[in-house]
């Protein structure tokens, strides 16, 4: 699968924008803040609808303008293997937004019935400066990185989160609207909530142990080629419901959750444990370990969306030559070199330092001067 062109208008910095890409390598190059990362989000939102930066689709939107619109046209390949040369028709992807109005995307110019439908079908992975926050931050980056990752593989399973937080938000305001009313509330309405909310959860929680069997062994391997160092890593799902019954755990926390006004247990609580040689890798982990630990989670992310999706997601790599170390970034385009990725974007604020770094791949390589929310083929 390639992104064949792209083009934006009153996309963040850019008033308008048209690319014409390269099916394997694409160097965007410019000073920081001239929006290199922004080209990068775009194909972001035409993989998973929505920014990997902004909380908020409005903030997308250029400033003094009321609308964007991103559209990309992807070519679907015959298959994962280097020779395969045959082609399926060509689809278009557009995602726009109003202010003021619903998101809108469509493929090729018929809109989804459901955005979430969309999910999955054109797969992306992206390995940025903020990658580290997954360990830095708390258990819900975590949380929504894992869940994205398994929603692109099983779209199952992104409906089965869909409705779980969809009366997990039916629960939480009927216990808000019991602490307005002093206490007074609607507990059959509470037990017909819990008998719905616990099959969800108990669902969640077997899919995403799953996933963890198949994931963990790629990660380890990644990890071990990118460190080359003796430490053990391990990365664990931690959930309330691996040792207890959700029911009686929602009973047993009934009147704390009146108290708190919101649902104390179940697994949008649950976390995915980052640990070295048994301890966490926030704390006890050196900034290169750190590194080395997401990055190696990124590419696990590529190889088993390739395996399964049977073609290679589109690789955004974001100013990697400027936040890694030199070992790291050569093992990384080594994988280039090797042909494990497909379609590659990258940002960098030097040319030199890039057509150097790429020097000795025989790739076809499309560079692009970005100044300010304008972009230049080189």
């Amino acid at each position: 699968m390639t992104l064949e062109s792209l083009h934006l208008l009153f996309f963040k910095n850019y008033s308008e924008a048209n690319l014409l890409l390269s099916p394997r390598i694409n160097c965007f190059v410019g000073d920081n803040g001239s929006g290199k990362t922004n080209l990068l989000d775009a194909i972001h939102y035409l993989s998973l609808t929505k920014s990997a930066f902004s909380t908020a689709d409005i903030q997308s939107i250029k400033q003094d303008e009321e609308f964007f619109v991103v559209k990309g046209r992807f070519q679907q390949d015959a298959g994962l293997g280097e020779e395969a040369t045959e082609t399926a028709a060509a689809e278009v992807i557009q995602v726009s937004l109003r202010a003021g109005q619903k998101k809108a995307v469509t493929h090729n110019k018929q809109p989804y019935e459901r955005i979430s439908d969309h999910i999955g079908k054109y797969p992306a992975v992206l390995i940025s400066p903020y990658d580290t926050d997954l360990i830095r931050q708390g258990s819900e980056e975590r949380r929504k990185y894992f869940d994205s990752l398994i929603s692109q593989l099983d779209h199952s399973y992104l409906e089965l989160l869909m409705a779980y937080n969809h009366i997990l938000r039916q629960r939480n305001s009927l216990l808000k609207l019991a602490s307005e009313r002093q206490g007074g509330y609607d507990r059959e309405y509470l037990l017909v909530l819990d008998e719905q909310l616990v099959p969800a959860g108990q669902k969640l929680v077997e899919a995403r142990q799953q996933f963890l069997q198949d994931f963990a062994p790629l990660f380890l391997q990644h990890y071990q080629l990118l460190a080359d160092s003796r430490e053990v890593v391990t990365l664990e799902y931690k959930s309330q419901l691996t040792e207890a019954d959700f029911a009686k755990l929602l009973r047993l926390n009934e009147r704390k959750d009146l108290t708190l006004q919101r649902t104390t247990v179940g697994p949008h609580k649950d976390d995915f444990v980052f640990l070295m040689d048994g301890l966490p890798v926030k704390s006890y982990g050196s900034q290169g370990q750190q590194k080395s630990y997401v990055i190696a989670l990124k590419l696990a992310q590529f190889e088993i969306l390739a395996t399964r999706k049977h073609h290679k997601p589109l690789l955004l790599l974001d100013d990697i030559f400027d936040r890694l170390d030199e070992k790291r970034i050569t093992r990384l385009l080594q994988l280039v070199a090797d042909h494990t990725f497909g379609q590659v974007f990258l940002t960098d604020t030097h040319l030199d330092r890039t057509d150097k770094a790429l020097a000795n791949l025989t790739e076809q390589v499309n560079r692009f001067r970005v100044e300010r929310g304008t972009v230049i083929p080189l």
